[in-house]
């Protein structure tokens, strides 16, 4: 299991920190000295998860706050919220996501779930927190992608599955490309504008959480039990996190990284292969700037 370098001196946002790799990234950063924020949508789960977190170490300095990523009226608040008690932020880590509805939903702001919750969310706070997150002296960015994402594509003539036929697994891969660009074109620009912020991005090759149940599950009675891991290799929380706290606090990730477990399902975390389209850096200009406009946020000036 991956065992995350000293993180003292070091206030973490954690989003999803209520369930799965979230939980357990949270956990971990906690227990290496990080002042962690949990950013869940569930209080009561959130509570739960903080719980734990003390339990593992009682001095650790952590809360829960009210973050709901398909909504971006909340994202601007939580944003505000830390904005107003922080002087700076030193790592956030896009964790949060939702997975494989049965049907096309919309967020509060009318975007499909997954593109709104997976992308738009992330990237809105991602801008939002920028300022507090360049006034930290190394920051860090890590977000959580899938192996989902080597087969999807960037639609801009239908980024919200509105025109074309719903297909839940294709919304998804194109999420969480979308999620690479994020990472890859903010290491870009941190690099362009000399700012020392590192912008990673991580997968989690087959982890089993919560995620494989909660999504498919939406709008019927009983849970649905996805579940290919009698068949394919996989991975617990605990292991399944260790690419995304790599990402988020290793010495070693590098901007513009990609990280995933060794065999691809599972594994100790490195370096990953980006697929030709996660190289594309035309397209992640041209999604940012989308996205800019969509949740009406943009980079500092500086």
């Amino acid at each position: 299991m991956y065992t995350v370098s000293d993180q003292t001196g070091r206030t973490v946002v954690v989003t999803g920190a209520n369930s799965g790799t979230g939980r357990e990234a949270a956990k971990r950063l906690a227990a290496a000295g990080a002042r962690v924020v949990l950013a869940v949508r569930n209080p009561e789960k959130g509570a739960d998860a903080l719980a734990e977190v003390l339990a593992t170490r009682p001095d650790a300095q952590a809360e829960v706050r009210l973050l709901d990523l398909a909504d971006l009226a909340s994202v601007r608040a939580f944003a505000d919220g830390l904005a107003g008690d922080l002087d700076r932020l030193d790592t956030l880590v896009n964790n949060a996501g939702v997975m494989a509805p049965p049907q096309r939903y919309e967020t509060a702001d009318g975007h499909e779930l997954q593109w709104g919750t997976n992308f738009l969310g992330p990237f809105a706070l991602t801008n939002l927190l920028l300022p507090l997150l360049l006034a930290a002296p190394a920051p860090r960015v890590a977000t959580m992608s899938s192996g989902v994402a080597n087969r999807g594509r960037i639609d801009f003539a239908d980024l919200d599955w509105e025109r074309r036929p719903y297909r839940t697994w294709a919304a998804y891969g194109q999420s969480k490309l979308a999620d690479v660009h994020l990472a890859r074109h903010l290491a870009h620009l941190a690099g362009r504008r000399g700012w020392p912020l590192v912008s990673t991005v991580a997968h989690p090759g087959f982890t089993r959480t919560n995620l494989q149940v909660t999504g498919p599950s939406m709008g019927k009675e009983e849970s649905v039990r996805w579940s290919p891991g009698s068949i394919l290799p996989s991975m617990d929380a605990p292991e399944g996190a260790g690419s995304i706290l790599f990402a988020a606090a290793d010495p070693g990730a590098a901007s513009g990284g990609y990280y995933g477990p060794r065999f691809g399902l599972v594994g100790d975390p490195r370096p990953a292969r980006l697929v030709r389209r996660m190289r594309d850096d035309a397209t992640a200009a041209r999604l940012w700037a989308v996205a800019e406009e969509t949740t009406s946020t943009a980079v500092p000036a500086r």
